[in-house]
């Protein structure tokens, strides 16, 4: 019992059919559970992550945002505030996806793909878009302003996933499924890196593979575009002399310790001096050592602050969160709303590995913020409300159980009536040729034949046929109700003939 438990509880990654692959509950009596039961606790159990991931977040911007607020604001509680105003925010997002009709969403995903390309093309025009630290990624206006970059991801989500439900017939074939969803990445992309935003261009081509591969796109054929977008991708970011210097760095990072390798040095520095257990908040690095340290390089600041434990607690939590979003996609309603939450899923965990691999040294640094935990208000947002939807999902999930309960026993002094075997209505009757009795059980000839005996035959009046109901007999072996005979009809001792109908 407890393994298969184990079993209905894990999820198993595949081509993904929405409520055709939802996995039958057993139930029994009173206490039986339904895959609605299931998808409350999925969608508690997701709250409860994505809100202490967010908390954690205030706490860990609060302790190494002090000085660089005090530099950039005047007050050292200015970023912490803003951060909380962000978060309540987002919160209000998350409740608004969590009630968001998802029918109505899917028909509106064009429109919200055309927006998030008008803002990312805005960003470029000059004196619209707000530039920090030699990128171009903001539109707004005083201490209000929004990244179009993280509506983008959220909109060619919800585009791509619809895409892929409404395909899935020609799955495997390039220039119905593969090449369009191919080549509106590639132009989100081209866009995101003229701000220039390399991480979220690599996210968006993340959620593509991601589809593709939970889509039932062919292994060979999915390798070979993800490879062109691979180097393609490589090409571009290569031109830039920066990244060039970035990746330079990431080779040898204490050989450009001074230089572009500064920054990396210093996050490593962060992880080691945390220990176990990390320091007293009183003591926390400071972004004059770490430069972003409340935003890409957060990972950096709680190891400080926290140590390995702070640092393994975060890793577990996004490995928590990719389990319960494969799960609600393995139990939602339809194809669009699995590929919908697997899109969220391999966003959010993806964009979370390429943060934490390029603050640990295992991957280049691309600038990309840590989900739910790095300072910024379009990035925790859109976050949250990426997380409404998807428990969302796991709040309707497919009702495709099969309900196994017990027998209702019949009440005192009542006697239930036989139900007839299903399998005998599919057996082949008998010949034509042969006597009705020769197709009755002998212990039923008996007494239907001596009622038949004793019942009178019924007269034919006017030309038409009347019918003459008998009497239920007194008899215990005939347990069948009475039915009217058919008038005119022969009889012989012993022997019915005419239709179904008699006594039993």
């Amino acid at each position: 019992m407890a393994i298969a438990q184990l079993l209905e509880r894990t999820p198993r990654l595949r081509v993904l059919d929405g409520g055709r692959d939802a996995p039958p509950v057993a139930a029994a009596g009173r206490r039986a559970t339904s895959l609605e039961d299931l998808g409350r606790k999925d969608a508690r159990r997701l709250e409860l992550l994505a809100v202490s991931l967010t908390v954690f977040g205030l706490v860990s911007v609060a302790g190494v945002s002090p000085i660089e607020s005090l530099y950039s604001y005047g007050s050292v509680f200015s970023l912490v505030e803003r951060q909380v105003m962000w978060a309540l925010i987002g919160l209000v997002a998350f409740v608004v996806a969590r009630r968001q009709n998802l029918a109505r969403l899917r028909r509106r995903v064009r429109p919200i793909l055309v927006a998030a390309f008008c803002l990312l093309l805005a960003v470029l025009v000059p004196h619209l878009g707000k530039g920090a630290g030699g990128s171009s990624r903001w539109l707004g206006a005083g201490p209000i302003t929004l990244q179009p970059s993280e509506i983008a991801k959220l909109a060619f989500a919800l585009f791509a996933a619809d895409l892929v439900a409404r395909r899935e017939r020609c799955r495997d074939q390039l220039h119905e499924l593969v090449l369009p969803l191919a080549l509106i990445a590639a132009i989100l992309g081209a866009l995101i890196l003229k701000q220039p935003d390399l991480g979220t261009a690599i996210v968006v081509v993340g959620i593509a593979a991601t589809l593709w591969y939970a889509g039932g796109v062919r292994g060979r054929l999915l390798a070979s575009v993800v490879g062109v977008l691979a180097v393609l991708g490589s090409i571009l970011a290569l031109a830039a002399p920066y990244r060039r210097a970035r990746l330079l760095a990431f080779l040898n990072p204490f050989g450009h310790a001074s230089t572009v390798g500064y920054q990396l040095v210093q996050s490593l520095a962060a992880l080691g001096s945390g220990h176990l257990a990390g320091h007293p908040m009183a003591t926390a690095v400071s972004p004059w050592l770490l430069p972003n340290a409340s935003s890409d390089f957060i990972f950096a600041a709680i190891g400080n602050d926290f140590g390995l434990l702070g640092c393994l607690a975060v890793v577990c939590g996004f490995a928590c969160f990719g389990w319960l979003g494969i799960r609600i996609a393995m139990r939602a309603e339809d194809r669009y709303r699995a590929l919908l939450a697997t899109a969220i899923t391999g966003w959010i965990v993806f964009q979370a590995f390429v943060n934490m691999g390029g603050v640990t040294g295992l991957l280049p640094d691309t600038g990309i913020p840590l989900p739910f935990l790095s300072a910024g208000g379009s990035s925790l947002i859109v976050a949250l409300f990426a997380c409404g939807l998807l428990a969302n999902i796991a709040r309707q999930p497919k009702v495709s159980t099969e309900l196994v309960t017990a027998p209702a026993r019949p009440a005192s002094g009542t006697r239930t009536r036989p139900r007839a075997d299903a399998t005998r209505s599919r057996q082949p009757s008998a010949p034509s040729h042969a006597p009705r009795s020769a197709t009755r059980r002998p212990a039923e000839r008996a007494p239907r034949a001596a009622a038949s005996a004793r019942t009178p035959s019924p007269r034919r009046a006017g030309g038409s046929r009347q019918a003459a109901t008998v009497r239920r007999p007194a008899s215990a072996a005939a347990r069948h109700a009475a039915v009217p005979l058919r008038a005119g009809a022969p009889r012989r001792a012993g022997v019915m003939t005419g239709s179904r109908a008699g006594l039993r």
